[in-house]
C-alpha cells in the first residue's frame, strides 16, 4: 500500500469530530471547499465513500467509521505527545484549568494551590465556563483538567475520567437587617436568589423547593457567590451558598445564616483525560486528600 497523506486524514477526522464540513473548516482556518476536496482525495485513496449526509450534518459511513476509529487513536496520541513535551520542556510548566462557573472560588483556589506548591515552577492559566463547554475544550486538548460540580458521564466524552474531591454543605443566608420569622416559610415571604438553574446545585435546589412544597419568588440566578451576596444585601433577599461562607459573613456583620439545608450538597470533581494524569499538577490534585478542606 502506498503512502497515506495524513493531512487528508486529519481533515476527515476533524469533520467527524465537529459533525459538519463548515465547522471543521472554521476550526482549521480554511475554506469548506478545501476540506471537501481533501476528503474526496482520501475517498479515492480508500476506494469508497467516507461520509454521508444526516440532515444538515454529516456522519461517517461504515467505511468512515473504521477509518475514524483508527485516526482518532492516532491523532489522540499525537496530541498526548505534544502535551507531554509542552510541560516537560518549559521552564514554567503550563497548567491550563477550566472551572465550572457555579463553584465556590475560595474552595477552587485552595484546590488549585495543592497542584502548585511553593518552590515548584508552574504557570497557571484559568478560565471559567459551563460544565458542557469545558468538557468540549478538554476533549479538544485545550485544557489539562476541569474542576466541576458534577462528574463526566461515560456517554458525554470517551477517554475522560472524573474523581470526586469532596462536597460542601449548603445554607440559606440573608441580610442581618432582614427580619425572618420561620424556615422554610420565609422562602415564600421574601425574594430568593439561587445558583444558576443550569448548574448542578441550581437543579438540586429547584427539586428541593418542590419537595418542601414551597414556591419562592426567584429574583435572580447567579454564578458567583460574592455577586449574589452583594445583590442580596442591596435588595433584601434570601440566598443559598456553601455553609463555609457563614463565618466570613458573620465576621463582616453583613449577613446571617438562617438554616442549614441538610439535603443539599455541592460536589467538587476533578475531570481529566487519561494522558494528563502525567501532568505534575493534575497528579498532585488527584492524589491529594481534601477531607480537611471540605470538613472546614
Amino acid at each position: 500500500m502506498s503512502h497515506l497523506n495524513y493531512n487528508h486524514l486529519y481533515y476527515f477526522w476533524m469533520v467527524c469530530k465537529k459533525g459538519s464540513v463548515s465547522r471543521a473548516a472554521e476550526s482549521l482556518f480554511v475554506a469548506p471547499q478545501t476540506v471537501t476536496g481533501q476528503i474526496k482525495v482520501l475517498e479515492q485513496r480508500f476506494s469508497g465513500k467516507l461520509l454521508k449526509r444526516n440532515g444538515r450534518n454529516v456522519e461517517p459511513t461504515e467505511l468512515g467509521q473504521l477509518v475514524f476509529k483508527y485516526s482518532d487513536k492516532m491523532f489522540g496520541l499525537s496530541y498526548e505527545m505534544l502535551d507531554i513535551i509542552n510541560y516537560s520542556q518549559r521552564d514554567n510548566t503550563l497548567f491550563e484549568v477550566g472551572v465550572a462557573d457555579a463553584l465556590s472560588k475560595r474552595i477552587v483556589s485552595r484546590i488549585l494551590g495543592v497542584g502548585m506548591p511553593k518552590g515548584v515552577s508552574i504557570h497557571l492559566r484559568c478560565c471559567e465556563s459551563t460544565h458542557e463547554m469545558l468538557l468540549e475544550q478538554l476533549s479538544q486538548h485545550k485544557l489539562d483538567m476541569i474542576l466541576s460540580d458534577c462528574p463526566v458521564a461515560s456517554a458525554q466524552a470517551s477517554g475522560l475520567f472524573s474523581k470526586k474531591l469532596g462536597e460542601t454543605k449548603m445554607s440559606l443566608f440573608c441580610s442581618s437587617r432582614l427580619e425572618i420569622t420561620s424556615f422554610p416559610e420565609c422562602l415564600e415571604q421574601h425574594n430568593v436568589l439561587i445558583p444558576a438553574s443550569q448548574s448542578a446545585m441550581g437543579r438540586q435546589l429547584i427539586r428541593w423547593f418542590d419537595q418542601q412544597g414551597v414556591q419562592p419568588t426567584i429574583l435572580g440566578e447567579f454564578d458567583d457567590v460574592a455577586l449574589m451576596k452583594a445583590f442580596a444585601k442591596e435588595h433584601q433577599s434570601l440566598f443559598v451558598a456553601p455553609s463555609s461562607y457563614g463565618q466570613e459573613f458573620k465576621r463582616n456583620d453583613e449577613m446571617r445564616e438562617i438554616a442549614h439545608i441538610e439535603e443539599l450538597k455541592e460536589e467538587y470533581y476533578v475531570i481529566f483525560a487519561e494522558r494528563m494524569i502525567q501532568h505534575p499538577a493534575v497528579k498532585r490534585i488527584c492524589e491529594a486528600d481534601f477531607t480537611t478542606l471540605f470538613a472546614d
